[in-house]
């Protein structure tokens, strides 16, 4: 029996944002994201690219207005893409926590495809000024992080152990988080792992 493909599409459109978000787990290829904030661009891509999938996003929104309702939708709509290509999550790992350094930063991320939405985060009170153009607050990461776990309905944690650079901080977070994706995501059996039958 072929294996189901675990891929998604999905959008959202408001007043304020449109996004557009495609992955599959199963089919590892360069991201390919486009949201009219270069820093968080390539943050995105660090997702993509280390979390071993492929994904695709397209999103404009009111920057003029503030960069937080495009950051905050697009985490909506990449965490239902994610909940929908994962299904039942029968024969995931679903648990996993990885280090991730980056030169002086060091980050921890623990997972869990639980169905349960709940964000740990704390790296740290000041990161520093807005990065790339247009500007990308490093506060927003958090925001991008609690939709994103609230719509993939999964346990994050998210944690600076030690670091500086607010570049190399939030870059190792989305590594971090895109290792740990990957090895709970990870099909190792037949069942749903939960004693309740159903995550």
């Amino acid at each position: 029996m072929p294996t189901p493909t675990r891929a998604s599409h999905r959008s959202r459109r408001t007043r304020e944002t449109t996004v557009e978000v495609s992955l599959d787990l199963d089919a590892p290829s360069p991201p390919v994201v486009s949201t009219g904030l270069a820093f968080f661009d390539h943050m995105l891509e660090q997702l993509g690219r280390h979390g071993g999938l492929t994904l695709g996003v397209e999103a404009t929104g009111d920057l003029a207005v503030d960069a937080h309702h495009s950051v905050e939708d697009v985490g909506i709509v990449l965490g239902e893409a994610l909940a929908e290509a994962l299904g039942d999550r029968a024969g995931v790992a679903r648990f996993a926590s990885v280090l991730v350094p980056l030169d002086e930063a060091l980050v921890e991320v623990a997972l869990d495809l639980s169905g349960r939405p709940f964000l740990h985060y704390d790296l740290g009170a000041e990161l520093g000024p807005p990065l790339g153009t247009p500007g990308f607050d490093p506060e927003l990461a958090e925001e991008f992080w609690r939709a994103f776990a609230h719509g993939a309905r999964l346990t994050l944690h998210v944690n600076l152990r030690y670091g500086r650079n607010g570049h190399h901080v939030l870059e190792a977070s989305f590594k971090a988080v895109a290792r740990a994706l990957r090895a709970a995501s990870r099909l190792e059996g037949e069942g749903v792992p939960s004693t309740k039958g159903v995550l």
